[in-house]
């Protein structure tokens, strides 16, 4: 995994530790100095903050006491309970938490050889798309001799203010922390794909059938080594960190530590008149204020559930801060829910491995049309193909494909008041199927997806998509805007996925030979009607077979039908502009597939773009005899290479 690390300020651990040792100092860090600076970015400390180094604060610092504990974090002064959530999801995981704080071990502090200690750590982030060392010292933001940011409730414990440190220095400084998301940490942690699900306007409060689709979902995530956290969203008339009658802190990140499904015995049957309970324990970064409805501390429901029985259902509660709900409480007491998913792609694994394809990319401006790349979203009708476009394949009848599009972290503009996300999202066009050039004018494709528009880091969407091509294009809400982003798609089978960067066929000594593209044609087959019967129980087996100078394309075999639905879309750039374009319709068979009749198009700028539709005729030119049945289609042609 080192070799694919990217260093942050291209400083090396293992240099300036090797230099600290040989010089006998403590590291000082020149790119994220104990000063205001690195703790401020507009509004000035209270009070004056010392800087201190852990011995200074206790008497035997550690990275760790006692292993790594989702209840070793508080928050401190500043509003980043996000970040705290993250780390108490990034805490529950092992093999997270050691990719974030590489060779811990070797980190920790050695009170049995203490000149090996330099005051130096490194911590590694997922920065758009590639591991990110970062470089710390150990001075950290002190007043009275306290941690005033993240800190552990072990007073000798470091790793989490360390941790809190080098994102800090990533973001530009501690300020920059302030109100963000848990998302967007535990991305930044794991590389995971995140989602944000809003509760309310999803009616997972009110509609059974779709609270349960959720608890599915989330108990899977959550089987699967995902993290989920959840909070409330301040509403018009409420402040954050206010509490609900419930207990619940309104604007306050939690995490979700479990999820349960339970089948109760018969004697619990009984006292809850259900067989089955959706249960959810959470916990406040705080570490206290609690829920206080039904299964709360000291609710009526636990003196039903004897302590065994708590224990064999996995009832349990670990630390203070913890509490179980039920799931439909749960459901109605939040608004927001971020899940971040860890998208399997191992070879060697029980569960549904996925094929992952990622694309690093740039909404970027120019006033030429053609090389414009930041065109904004579908309304901007003469712009919106101007973005980047990529191109992908789905290779099974149907197939489940998740979309992550990120934007880059923008935390580090927040010096310069750019610091927010911008509003991102993107659309998906299935295509023709033998395209590779870029789109230039939507006229027979089909818009299949749209993303919502969201100025969060990360736009997801999960989508079961049919067999065929797919023209998937991000764009930012407005045009003009710059910024970097990744695309990642998973998929069942390999999608090809790729940018489209040519807008038309590349002139070659070749094609000077054999001549340049002077047309481009594009049809849209849509159906076939009243064909002539094939099997004894009235049915047929059609496919279309569209032939184009040397070019053959298929369409998929429709079963069991004299009238089909195709939605077969294919475009041809041609030489011999007087050679016709031939759509066949054959039916299938084991033996030998037999032809069923043909429409010859000239295909020529004039002709016209409405859907038409045409006789079968026998083989031959344009006046062979009719035969049964006849097809729909509609025909684009242009001289001009980049119209369609």
């Amino acid at each position: 995994m080192s070799s694919s690390v990217r260093l942050f300020r291209d400083q090396k651990y293992h240099e300036l530790k090797g230099q600290c040792i040989q010089q006998r100092r403590l590291f000082e860090d020149p790119e994220f100095p104990a000063s205001d600076e690195s703790l401020f970015y507009q509004s000035a400390p209270p009070r004056t903050v010392e800087w201190k180094r852990p011995k200074d604060l206790c008497e035997d610092p550690h990275l760790f006491v006692n292993g790594i504990s989702s209840h070793d974090l508080h928050q401190g002064t500043l509003g980043n309970c996000w970040f705290v959530a993250a780390c108490s999801c990034l805490a529950l995981r092992n093999t997270l938490w050691q990719k974030v704080i590489p060779d811990f071990n070797e980190q920790e502090w050695d009170p049995k050889n203490p000149e090996k200690y330099a005051g130096i750590f490194r911590f590694r982030f997922w920065c758009l798309g590639e591991w990110t060392e970062v470089v710390v010292d150990d001075l950290l933001p002190t007043m009275d001799g306290k941690l005033i940011y993240c800190h552990s409730n072990v007073k000798n414990e470091f790793w989490s203010a360390l941790l809190e440190k080098a994102y800090a220095k990533l973001a530009g400084s501690y300020e920059a922390l302030d109100g963000g998301s848990a998302a967007d940490a535990i991305v930044d942690f794991t590389g995971a794909v995140a989602e944000s699900v809003d509760l309310v306007q999803g009616k997972y409060g009110e509609v059974i059938s779709e609270q349960m689709k959720l608890f599915e979902d989330l108990l899977k995530v959550h089987k699967r080594g995902g993290l989920i956290s959840c909070y409330i969203t301040a509403s018009s008339g409420s402040a954050n960190e206010a509490e609900t009658e419930m207990g619940l802190v309104i604007g306050h990140a939690y995490s979700v530590t479990a999820i349960r499904k339970l089948r109760l015995g018969e004697r619990l049957i009984f006292s809850f008149k259900a067989e089955k309970l959706f249960m959810i324990r959470l916990r406040n970064p705080w570490g206290k204020r609690e829920w206080n409805g039904a299964w709360s501390d000291n609710s009526e429901e636990w003196k039903k559930v004897s302590n065994s029985e708590c224990k064999s259902l996995g009832l349990t509660l670990e630390n203070d801060g913890e509490f179980w709900m039920t799931f439909e409480d749960w459901c109605k007491n939040f608004t927001d829910v971020d899940i971040c998913r860890i998208v399997n792609t191992s070879y060697f694994s029980i569960h549904k491995t996925w094929e992952k394809k990622m694309m690093h990319g740039a909404w970027a401006k120019n006033s030429e049309p053609l090389l414009n790349r930041s065109g904004g979203c579908f309304d901007n009708r003469e712009t919106f193909l101007q973005n980047p476009q990529y191109i992908f394949d789905v290779e099974k009848t149907e197939d489940k494909v998740l979309i992550s599009l990120q934007q880059e972290d923008r935390r580090k503009y927040k010096k310069e008041g750019k610091g927010d996300s911008i509003p991102i999202g993107f659309e998906i066009f299935k295509v023709e199927d033998n395209r590779s050039y870029r789109l230039h004018r939507l006229t027979v494709q089909e818009r299949v997806a749209t993303s919502p528009y969201i100025n969060t880091r990360t736009v997801f969407l999960k989508r079961i998509l049919k067999q065929g091509r797919y023209v998937l294009i991000p764009t930012t809400y407005h045009p003009g805007i710059t910024a970097k982003f990744i695309l990642r798609l998973f998929t069942d089978v390999p999608s090809k996925l790729r940018e489209l960067k040519a807008d038309k066929p590349k002139k070659t000594c070749w094609s000077l030979l054999s001549g340049y593209p002077r047309r481009v044609t594009q049809i849209k087959i849509h159906s076939a009607e009243g064909l002539q019967k094939q099997d004894r129980s009235g049915g047929a087996d059609p496919y279309v077979l569209i032939k184009c100078e040397n070019q053959n394309l298929r369409s998929p075999v429709q079963h069991n039908a004299t009238s089909a639905i195709f939605n077969t879309q294919v475009i041809f750039y041609r030489k011999n502009i007087d050679s016709p374009i031939i759509v066949q319709v054959w039916n299938s068979n084991i033996l030998c597939d037999q032809f069923l009749g043909q429409a010859v198009l000239a295909a020529s700028p004039s002709d016209p773009r409405e859907q038409q539709t045409l006789q079968l005729r026998g083989r031959g030119r344009r006046e062979a005899a009719e035969v049964p049945g006849h097809i729909t289609v509609k025909v684009f042609s242009s001289d001009d290479l980049m119209e369609l």
